[in-house]
Parts: structure tokens; C-alpha cells; sequence
């Protein structure tokens, strides 16, 4: 199993419309948490590191590195993806270091800007076996962008696929990044109409404020490639508060930063279930 290629991961996923979880990774902890999520739900994963990973870390290699590390050690199929790089260089990084996947976010530049910016990092990356994702139209941020004026337009992103040759590519569909509420209200025609018209898979961002349901039909209506983030790190640092909550004298890290680990790895697991509800099997599918 161990490492894998983003492209075959998603390919395979499509094939049997089934999800791909992609979950953030900041602490080495996340890390060995997601994976052992995915063992338990006999599921792939894709490992997360953003941007702002990145700036938190100072650098991205000790982090990309661990990550690498917990991913070849891993008995599902693991990919280890750059999230949200805006920046050209910290793509090209990702590449040298051994990240397979990475996803070039230009989508805040006008439409010829973005194309441009993205086709000579996809020309970059496929040079050295590197897939590469993209964004177009606006997921939104903390305050939530959810007007249709902002969503994907299916013919625009038909178009720039093609102008791109990007691998994969995240809509919006009316998720917003960091929520913390799971009441988020997702446009399932919309994905219905891109995944027609779009011949890449499609990705799904900021849903950490989809509800289970919605995230099962939103796989079912095309979408391939599923991020979630904040729901995670909430589960992980619930967790956390709880086991210190529990033993004021409490002082060892291993001690509370493992439950923490622990609630990841049993919420991945179910949102890797739940991905995959109504999916028909596939490689590394089923309880390991």
C-alpha cells in the first residue's frame, strides 16, 4: 500500500463513485492519528500539509518529511498533498521534497491570471510525476462566501481544465472554509452539472461544515475529493481538553496529545465510512 499516486487514488474513487477523504495535517500526531483512521476504516487517505502548516512550522520540510515517513509505513494507499499553496516556490519545494500531489491556489487572480499561473505549475509538476490541483470560483474563508455569484460556473470550468491540464479541480458549491457548525447547505445540481461538464475529478473544500448526509450525497453527485480540516482539529482538541479536564496534574504531552490521536483516528475512520456509504468496493475498501 503505502505511498500512492493522487491521480490512480482519485481515478479509482470515480470509478466506483466512491470519496476520497483528505484530511489536514499540522502536528505529527495528526498525521499518525489519519492513518490510523484510515487502517481501521480499510480505506485510503489523502495527508494534508497547507500553507499555513507551513508558515506554522517555519518550513515545510520537518513536517512534509514526518509525513512522508508515517505514509510509507502505512498498509492503506496514503498520499501526501500540499494544500492551498499560493505560492509558486513552496509548489516547487513540495516537489524536491517527494510530495506526489499539490494543489496551486491562484483562484483569487482574474480568470487569464489564474490560467496562466496554474498552466506553467501543472507544466512543472507533470514534468516530474507531480499531480496537481486547482481552485475555481470562491470557497470563502472564515465569514463564509455563499452567494451565487461567487459558485463555479460548469462552462468556465470545462474551459479551464482544459487550458490548465490540471489533474483535479475545487468548486464552489456553497461550503465555506472553518466552520464550525455542520449546517453548511451544499448545491447538489451545481455538482451534478460541473461533474458533467468537468473531465478531471471534482474536489470539495471547507467541508467541515457539511453535515454526514450532505457530505454522502455531495460524493454521490459527483464530487471525488473531499477536505476536511476544522471538524477534525476540533475533535482532536475536544479531546485533548478532556484528558487535561480530567487530571489537573496531568504535565506529560504523550499523555493528553494521545487522546487527542485517538478521537482523530476513530472520527477519520467514520468519515471515511461515510464518504464511501453508498460506494461500491474498490481497492483497500472495507474494515482492515
Amino acid at each position: 500500500m503505502t505511498l500512492t499516486s493522487m491521480t490512480t487514488l482519485l481515478a479509482d474513487a470515480a470509478a466506483r463513485s466512491g470519496g476520497v477523504g483528505a484530511f489536514n495535517v499540522i502536528l505529527l500526531e495528526h498525521a499518525e492519528g489519519l492513518v490510523a483512521g484510515a487502517e481501521k476504516a480499510g480505506a485510503p487517505v489523502v495527508l494534508q500539509l497547507s500553507q499555513n502548516c507551513v508558515r506554522y512550522h517555519g518550513a515545510l520540510a520537518p513536517i512534509a518529511t514526518a509525513a512522508l515517513a508515517v505514509a510509507r509505513a502505512a498498509t492503506v494507499p496514503v498520499v501526501v498533498h500540499l494544500d492551498h499553496a499560493e505560492d509558486p516556490v513552496l509548489v516547487y519545494e513540495a516537489v524536491r521534497l517527494g510530495l506526489g500531489s499539490v494543489m496551486f491556489d491562484a483562484s483569487k487572480l482574474p480568470y487569464d491570471e489564474n490560467v496562466a499561473a496554474t498552466r506553467a505549475v501543472v507544466q512543472h509538476c507533470h514534468a516530474r510525476g507531480v499531480a496537481v490541483e486547482a481552485e475555481l470560483g470562491e470557497v470563502g474563508g472564515k465569514d463564509g462566501v455563499h452567494a451565487p455569484g461567487v459558485r463555479t460556473d460548469p462552462a468556465e470550468a470545462a474551459a479551464f481544465a482544459a487550458a490548465t491540464g490540471v489533474d483535479a479541480l475545487a468548486v464552489a458549491v456553497g461550503t465555506s472554509h472553518a466552520m464550525r457548525t455542520r449546517d453548511a447547505v451544499v448545491d447538489h445540481e451545481l455538482i451534478a452539472e460541473l461533474r458533467a461538464a468537468v473531465p478531471v475529478p471534482l474536489v470539495l473544500h471547507g467541508s467541515s461544515g457539511v453535515p454526514d448526509d450532505e457530505l454522502t450525497t455531495a460524493v454521490e453527485a459527483g464530487m471525488t475529493k473531499v477536505n476536511i480540516a476544522t471538524h477534525l482539529n476540533a475533535v482532536f482538541t475536544g479531546a485533548v481538553r478532556d484528558r487535561l479536564a480530567d487530571d489537573p496534574e496531568l504535565v506529560d504531552p504523550r499523555r493528553y496529545v494521545a487522546a487527542g490521536r485517538d478521537a482523530l483516528a476513530a472520527e477519520a475512520a467514520r468519515l471515511l465510512t461515510v464518504l464511501n456509504a453508498t460506494a461500491g468496493p474498490g481497492p483497500g475498501s472495507g474494515p482492515a
